[in-house]
């Protein structure tokens, strides 16, 4: 008996011992399912709103004549960016959201991605929408995708959403859903998943994306998996195609053109406010992130407006890369604010993979931030600077170089410059006595028996003398300034990046009025008395006398106050440094820079009329008169901060933060990839493919390996392509580029 107590008291042990186990086993998977479900509580659904070419004035909160209710009352419960920044162009802005990096590190540097070129993101690339699938996200997109389709390995399906309805190319009819590439390459461009959906004409594209945006939540349950929804809309985007009940209340805008793209405007905010309203209806708001965001800034032609800011769509001014932009959210910390920290859409690509509970360190040279702390607790953002763009295939064929030591006032002394053209077409002319030097910054002035004549985007007012180079330039051996103040007296904020150290001993002329007088006129004399005696032999006797005769004056001068040995002629830094004709832009801290040609730089109230330039031209643009316009500089430096709108150019003023920020653009462009830009496929005409623009290429053709980055066109038709200059030609080139830009805007 008592063996039998005994081995029952050891069995039941190891069933208490084994009931143990199994009992721990089952509390740690419990427990681990717990921590699952948890996560996925903490998961937000996220709705990215974005918008095609809405202004920084095309909002209510920003002007009120823009009825926007819906998207004001969102943002003023939220968090509005007022420091946000997007692309200038629709391409790269969204490649950039969806692979929070800078489009030199995605071969998209140049222009758009056109419906017939074999060109997409990069293959080997993650995506947004990848990231989130891979954090249990349901990923859906509706709307614009406008980054390349050639092959199906480009469609949306195929770059991380489970779901696509909408266009592939970048402008479409609103009702007919036609897109066309040039004359005669047209065809239908709207596709649910990787099909063409046929038999949608007559529905206006806002409603019905907003109608699939819609289904798309009704269908998911929001305590499953988390959801992310990408609503690209293709408002307010040209053809201006509104529908008539929402133009009725614009009826009082005399622009026509304004009034439609108001109305336009109005079915953006009806359409967020059905998207508003199902996330309520169905579950989803309380646990919930909504981003509201444009690609791109107005174009003012077409009716948008960027007003104040500089520029429009297309360029690197202001009002073409600040956006429109807020975030609304139940999970905010801090909300109903105004951030002003210095954001991108870069930032879009870790800061949601981290509030998804993703992996970022998988990424691999992202250039975006994670921002969700400053966003939701206004922390300070970890952003310090913003490369916008550098473009090696856009290159300012008249731009002059720029020198260190006068700033942008100076010019370099190789052999090709802005100023040498103009010289070989007036050595034609007869009696002409006198000739500038190449380091003024005004035009030609001729001595002739007809009228002074000046040259296109080049001359300032006609003057009956000429103007000594002293009057226009700092000395040109002095050293660059270091300045730390502007004319104005206050204090400028340096510049954290690394570059060249500023050198000190600004230019003494700017320090002595009394001498510059007494130069100005000794000068003159000098000139007149020439003029007065015996002609010179040459023209380049005169040039060399005058320019011997203004230096020894100019020394003799600097003897007075500092009797030292004239220092040599600096070197042009900043072009060894940076092609400054290259097309560039850069945001370090308060300060930005531009180099190269950085597209139309008016500033247009949203009263002026799209329209060919008339009487109104003249009220709000530039205040550089032609001698001083962007046909002659290459190089601009802003204070953002305390010049938000572009008005005050003080690359002459800093040389310093110049170089500084010419550092940081070479440096970039050592990490730049090469520019993919090849040529038009003619495999692509939708008239091959029963009228449908779809992928043509196959899969196991290597578009990308055939052609090796960058197409150019052969030498001959660029010589083709040369005429004759004149002043009635450069008019008519003028009106015509004009012309044909307000009547495609296909960009």
């Amino acid at each position: 008996m008592r063996d039998a107590a005994v081995g029952l008291t050891v069995l039941g042990a190891l069933l208490g011992l084994g009931c143990l186990s199994a009992h721990q086993h089952e509390s740690n998977q419990t427990q681990s399912e717990r921590k699952a479900a948890q996560r996925k509580r903490n998961q937000p659904h996220i709705v990215f709103i974005l918008i095609d070419d809405q202004g920084f004035n095309d909002i209510g909160y920003h002007n009120p004549t823009i009825k926007t209710p819906t998207l004001d009352k969102l943002a003023a419960e939220g968090v509005k960016l007022e420091n946000y920044y997007v692309q200038p162009i629709c391409t790269p802005s969204r490649s950039q959201l969806l692979t929070g990096r800078y489009q030199i590190h995605t071969g998209l540097q140049h222009s758009i991605i056109r419906p017939s070129q074999p060109s997409c993101l990069p293959s080997h690339m993650d995506t947004l929408p990848e990231r989130l699938r891979e954090a249990g996200y349901s990923t859906h997109m509706v709307g614009k995708w406008h980054l390349g389709f050639y092959r199906k390995a480009c469609l949306p399906t195929r770059k991380g959403f489970d779901s696509f309805f909408g266009s592939l190319t970048g402008s479409v009819d609103y009702y007919s859903y036609g897109s066309c590439d040039g004359p005669g390459v047209c065809g239908y461009d709207l596709h649910d998943d990787e099909e063409v959906a046929w038999g949608q004409e007559g529905k206006y594209s806002t409603t019905l994306f907003t109608q699939r945006a819609r289904k798309i939540l009704e269908s998911h349950d929001p305590n499953g998996r988390p959801l992310f929804l990408l609503l690209s809309l293709q408002a307010v985007h040209t053809p201006l195609q509104p529908p008539k009940s929402y133009i009725y209340p614009y009826r009082d805008m005399a622009n026509v053109a304004r009034r439609k793209f108001a109305a336009m405007v109005s079915t953006v905010d009806e359409a967020v406010r059905n998207v508003t309203y199902a996330l309520r209806k169905y579950g989803y708001y309380r646990n919930s992130v909504m981003i509201y965001s444009t690609d791109n800034g107005a174009q003012p032609f077409t009716g948008g407006s960027n007003w104040p800011l500089r520029g429009r769509k297309g360029t690197y001014w202001e009002g073409g890369v600040r956006g429109v932009a807020f975030v609304h959210s139940p999970l905010l910390k801090r909300r109903k604010r105004v951030s002003k920290d210095l954001l991108h859409i870069t930032d879009w690509f870790p800061t949601l993979v981290g509030l998804a509970g993703g992996n970022i360190s998988q990424s691999r040279g992202l250039d975006g931030f994670d921002v969700w702390p400053t966003i939701s607790e206004g922390r300070e953002s970890p952003r310090r600077e913003i490369l916008h763009n550098i473009d090696p295939l856009h290159k300012s064929s008249k731009a002059k170089a720029w020198d260190a030591s006068a700033g942008d006032a100076s010019v370099s002394p190789s052999k090709d410059t802005a100023f040498k053209k103009p010289k070989k077409k007036k050595q034609k002319k007869k009696k002409k006595v006198l000739k500038l030097q190449p380091m003024q910054k005004s035009s030609f002035k001729l001595k002739t028996t007809k009228k002074p004549q000046t040259f296109p985007f080049r001359v300032a007012k006609p003057k009956s003398k000429p103007v000594p180079k002293a009057k226009l330039a700092p000395l040109p051996k002095s050293k660059p300034t270091s300045k730390t103040k502007s004319k104005a007296g206050k204090a400028q904020p340096e510049v954290r990046s690394s570059g060249p150290p500023p050198s000190s001993g600004a230019a003494r002329l700017r320090s002595q009025p009394q001498i510059q007088s007494r130069l100005k006129a000794k000068t003159r004399r000098n000139i007149f008395q020439k003029q007065k005696s015996k002609p010179p032999k040459s023209k380049k006797q005169l040039k060399r006398h005058q320019k011997s005769k203004s230096r020894r004056n100019l020394s003799q001068y600097q003897n007075i106050t500092q009797p030292t040995t004239v220092p040599a002629k600096p070197e042009p830094v900043a072009q060894s440094l940076w092609d400054t004709t290259v097309q560039a832009a850069i945001r370090v801290g308060d300060w930005k820079l531009l180099t190269g040609d950085p597209g139309h730089g008016d500033w247009v109230p949203p009263q002026m009329l799209p329209t060919l330039p008339g009487r109104w031209w003249n009220l709000e643009r530039s205040s550089l008169l032609p001698s001083k316009s962007a046909a002659h500089k290459n190089i601009w430096l802003f204070n953002i901060s305390g010049d938000p709108y572009e008005r005050h150019d003080l690359a002459d003023q800093r040389p310093d933060v110049v170089q500084q920020l010419l550092a940081r653009l070479a440096y970039y462009n050592q990490t730049a990839v090469p520019v993919y830009f090849p040529p038009d496929d003619p495999r692509a005409d939708p008239s091959r493919h029963d009228g449908a623009w779809v992928p043509w290429a196959d899969e196991e053709q290597d578009e990308e390996g055939k052609y090796r980055g960058v197409y150019k066109k052969s030498k001959n038709s660029k010589k083709k392509k040369k005429k004759k200059k004149c002043r009635l030609c450069k008019l008519r080139s003028f009106f015509l580029k004009l012309n044909t830009g307000m009547m495609s805007n296909r960009i």
